[in-house]
């Protein structure tokens, strides 16, 4: 016998408690568009362009004393980030006011205030064009992904269910934006990743409850859809929650004992999984409830269900 996490005859009722995933999700969403409003997307370099600056500082230097140094500088944001041990420190500087003159006026200041002790191991700027296109790409990236994962659904099963699955796909992206507007983490590039890494681990999921909701539909002819989306549900909950669980304690690992760039990168991919496994079982499954999906033939492989089964 295999591990399980949740008991072999556990019924969930997903479907008569589907207002409520509903709900919580429609409130998350909400509270999140309202601090987004209000408040914004903390953008970071990639999407608003500046420079970062990797350096190792002199001796006798420290953050507290590097901090005061910029701050009489009146560069506007600037974040630091210590990389390693010992004096690394990554500096990210927002783009200045001006053209590219502005910004090497601006690092040659900072080079001139820090002095001759500090090591400068690497100077990465992105200027404004070059933002716009890295948000662009992204943002094709992500609709690509979704369009991708439809059209995959939609042969594969019925266009019913690629409908389902585009809609807690979308909603997953929405909770990974939603994360960073909570937390005010820098929206980068690593976002974007964050956001398909989601996305990709989500259809698999919801990939498995379809492929026995299908199997149900032609063993079980007579049997009501909530029941049988209810009984698929309950059959692949085990697999969903032992794969999800592996994944998240593996990435809790890397956040917890990985440094803190390493915690930057993998704490919204760990959010979008969990996220992911969230609306592959209570909103992808539910969701089918208000589509015809018997009406399309149900054969899976060559199974033929024989006329007394339910």
């Amino acid at each position: 016998m295999g591990l399980r996490l949740v008991p072999e005859n556990i019924n969930i009722d997903f479907i008569g408690k589907r207002f409520v995933f509903f709900g919580i999700s429609t409130l998350v969403l909400i509270v999140a568009l309202t601090v987004g409003l209000a408040r914004g997307i903390n953008w970071g370099i990639d999407f608003k362009g500046g420079f970062m600056i990797n350096m190792r500082m002199s001796e006798g230097m420290t953050i507290h004393s590097l901090r005061e140094k910029f701050t009489d500088l009146k560069l506007g944001d600037v974040s630091f980030k210590e990389v390693g041990k010992g004096n690394d420190v990554m500096v990210v500087v927002e783009k200045q006011p001006g053209d590219e003159n502005a910004q090497m006026a601006a690092l040659a200041r900072i080079k001139e205030t820090l002095g001759a002790g500090v090591e400068y191991r690497s100077i990465d700027t992105v200027g404004p064009k070059a933002s716009e296109e890295l948000l662009g790409n992204g943002v094709i990236a992500v609709a690509l992904c979704l369009l991708a994962m439809l059209a995959y659904v939609a042969v594969r099963f019925q266009w019913r269910f690629g409908v389902c699955a585009i809609f807690s796909l979308v909603h997953d992206a929405f909770y990974v934006v939603a994360f960073y507007v909570f937390t005010n983490l820098e929206f980068n590039m690593p976002a974007i990743l964050a956001i398909l890494i989601t996305i990709g681990y989500s259809i698999n999921d919801t990939v498995v409850i379809y492929d026995r909701i299908r199997e149900n539909l032609a063993k079980f002819k007579k049997m009501e859809i909530p029941e049988l989306i209810n009984r698929s549900m309950n059959e692949t909950l085990s697999r969903t929650t032992i794969t999800s669980g592996t994944t998240v304690l593996s990435i809790l690992f890397l956040y917890l004992f990985g440094g803190e760039v390493i915690a930057t990168y993998t704490l919204p991919i760990m959010i979008g999984i969990i996220v992911g496994t969230f609306s592959s079982i209570c909103l992808s499954g539910p969701l089918l409830v208000y589509f015809d999906i018997r009406a399309l033939p149900q054969d899976v492989d060559g199974f033929k269900p024989s006329v007394n089964e339910n």
